[in-house]
Parts: C-alpha cells; structure tokens; sequence
C-alpha cells in the first residue's frame, strides 16, 4: 500500500478541540493525519503538528480539494492555501473530495488539475474521495493507470460496497475506508460485541481490525486520548476466518453519508 494503513481523522473537529485531539495521536504514535479544506481545521491541524515536534518526514498528512475550487484556475491556488494552513511545504496526498456531477467543472478538468498539483511538488501522491467505479474509471483515463493513489470511501460492517472494492483492488487502487464505525452505529451491534468478548477486545477494534484485514486502511476519528490510543490497537488484533464471515454477513448497505449534488450514482 502506498499509504499508511491507519491515520487519525479530523472530520467534524475544529478550534482546540481538533488540535487537541491530533496532538493526542500524535502522542500515542500516530502517523498520519487526514483533514479537508471544507473540515475548516487545516490551520489548526498545522498547528497541533507543530506543537507535537514529530519531525515532517515522519508524517503522512492528507488534504481533500473542495468543489469550489475544482476548477482548473482554483485547484492549485487552493492546494497552495491549504499548504500555508497546515504549515508544511508539501502534502504526501491530496484528494478530490466528492465527484460533484454537475457542479459546471468537468472530471477531466479537475483530475488534470489535481495532476499538475502533483507535478509542481505541492502534493506526493494524487487521489479521489466518494467515487462509484464509473467515475474512477473515468479518473484513470484523466490521469493514466497508476496514478490514483486510492479512492476514499465510507466502509463499515454495514456497508461493505463490495463491487467497488473489488474493482478498485483489481485496479491496484488502494481503499481507504472512512465512517469505519457507522457514526458509532456498530459499537452496538451484538455479533460485534461477541467477537469483540472472544478476543478481549473493544467493538471499535473489532471493527477496525476488520477493515485492516480487508487490506483497507481506516482514520478513525476521536476526541478522548485514550480511545485513540485503544483504536491504535486493532493493528495487533486477528481476527479468525469464523470472525470475517460473521462480519460479512452484517452488511445492509448502512450509508450513512450521500449529500445531494455532491455524491455519484452508488454501485
């Protein structure tokens, strides 16, 4: 994978609240941060980092590109504000947030531009957020085979989307998943909470441990130091084949983000 497995989330934290709990991950051995230009924390994702003294090469931070600056004249001025924020020359990968059918910019447009951010040295790796196996086929063609580092989609037991991930494995695309516990949906789940008994673990592990066995990576997101020092821990959890089969039968297609206007037609 071209990307770290497990990063920190930052999705609807702002002020102290979001430096503190990036300082917190940073703190408990956390990597990798994942933010966006519509989260309105980039500042102070890069202030949290600068506190923490983690050296820059030691981090793996990750940025998103709204849909107001999808166009080709906006995206890298854009990038290039996001940079100032979060106080860093460069990001190591850079997302186009949602698809946006119909916004007025083409997928060719923004995908051309999200390259030319990569070519200038603004951001390491390229990739997507939100797109249906159509609109990443259409991405690869903008861009070439080989570019798109991963697509960023809501994953969890209850909506495993299983056509995409295979598609996107088979495209050597790695998954990223996001909502990994459903907004806490699944934290009470009772085939969750069995398995989790079985090995002494927390739901949020079993859940996260899940998705890494998948090959998938998650970014998970907390306000409390010590669940994000818990969530870390579903690295070293195993679960068995028994386990994964009992998971997989937990999906219902459980979205529980599909803004209008923004999201794509779903596989």
């Amino acid at each position: 994978m071209s990307i770290p497995s497990f990063g920190v989330g930052t999705f609807r934290l702002t002020g102290q609240t979001v430096i503190d709990s990036v300082r917190n991950a940073l703190d408990v051995g956390y990597r990798a941060v994942d933010t966006a230009q519509i989260y309105g924390n980039e500042a102070e994702v890069g202030t949290a980092i600068a506190q923490s003294g983690v050296p820059r090469a030691d981090l793996f931070i990750t940025t998103k590109i709204w849909t107001e600056n999808y166009a080709k004249p906006k995206l890298v001025a854009s990038l290039r504000e996001s940079l100032q924020k979060l106080r860093t020359e460069y990001v190591d990968l850079t997302l186009i947030h949602w698809p946006a059918p119909g916004n007025g910019v083409q997928l060719a447009e923004y995908m051309a531009a999200l390259a030319e951010a990569k070519a200038l040295g603004l951001t390491r790796q390229i990739g997507i957020s939100n797109f249906n196996i159509e609109l990443t086929k259409q991405a690869i063609a903008a861009v070439g085979p080989g570019e798109i580092a991963t697509n960023q989609i809501e994953l969890s037991p209850y909506l495993q989307n299983p056509k995409l991930t295979a598609y996107l494995k088979e495209q050597g695309i790695a998954v990223t998943s996001y909502m990994t516990l459903a907004y806490g949906k699944v934290l009470q789940d009772p085939v969750l909470t069995r398995i989790a008994a079985k090995h002494q673990a927390t739901v949020a592990q079993v859940a996260l441990a899940w998705a890494l066995q998948l090959g998938y990576a998650v970014i998970p997101s907390s306000t409390k130091r010590e669940n994000l020092a818990s969530n870390l821990l579903a690295r070293e959890l195993r679960l068995d084949a028994d386990d994964m089969a009992q998971i997989a039968a937990l999906e219902r297609n459980g979205r529980e983000v599909s803004p209008a206007g923004l999201a794509p037609v779903w596989d």
